[in-house]
């Protein structure tokens, strides 16, 4: 998922490897997307969480800004996902992971002028994050747990952004249950990446009605 030449950032290799992995094209390089924190301040955001895109409408121009804290690219660049991942890198690789998802989504989303909700960029982030880290380690005992049940939400959400995050969270947790027991068990990663991009296409309410029958 994060191959490529070490001399490309982390978060231009998590592009490609999403874009690969899901045989997307966003056309647009993440690195010229993302900001500082100082940049970030000036914006005047509410909310200053370690990952955060920023999106702005302006008639029909669609404006992107990428955060992701400044320790965690460094901590990566220094410790390389592609080489494993392990208590040293693993909430840093899927922090960073989270940005370029949402990164990647919403500028495929805008391009084919389709509106993304809050809840289905988070949805499809946290399964990005089950997906890559398969693909990275495999088999890795515990990794639902570590992803969707060890979880801590911040402090400073109001009632609607937790029930948000909760739901992504939830909902990408039974998903990643179906594609264990279905695909990554059995070894059967071929069919996985299949069901993953069949998923990556559908709306919403298709991808909730697609965890559904596959849970059930």
């Amino acid at each position: 998922v994060t191959d490529g030449p070490r001399d490309l950032s982390i978060l231009t290799r998590l592009q490609l490897g999403l874009e690969a992995l899901y045989r997307v094209e966003t056309r647009l390089p993440v690195d010229a997307f993302v900001i500082d924190e100082t940049q970030r301040q000036e914006a005047s955001v509410g909310r200053t969480p370690r990952e955060q895109l920023l999106v702005s409408e302006l008639g029909d121009d669609l404006g992107l800004a990428l955060f992701v804290d400044a320790a965690a690219l460094a901590n990566l660049q220094a410790n390389d996902p592609a080489r494993g991942l392990n208590d040293g890198n693993f909430s840093d690789f899927c922090l960073a992971l989270e940005g370029v998802s949402h990164f990647v989504y919403v500028a495929l989303c805008a391009s084919r002028d389709r509106r993304v909700s809050a809840l289905e960029l988070e949805l499809q982030a946290e399964v990005d994050k089950f997906a890559c880290c398969v693909l990275l380690s495999g088999r890795r005992p515990g990794l639902r747990r570590r992803l969707y049940g060890t979880v801590r939400y911040d402090e400073d959400l109001d009632t609607e952004e937790s029930a948000r995050y909760r739901t992504a969270n939830d909902e990408a947790n039974r998903y990643a249950e179906t594609l264990e027991r279905r695909f990554v068990q059995p070894d059967r990663l071929t069919d996985m990446l299949a069901d993953l991009r069949q998923f990556y296409r559908l709306s919403l309410d298709a991808k909730l009605s697609h965890i559904a029958r596959a849970a059930g």
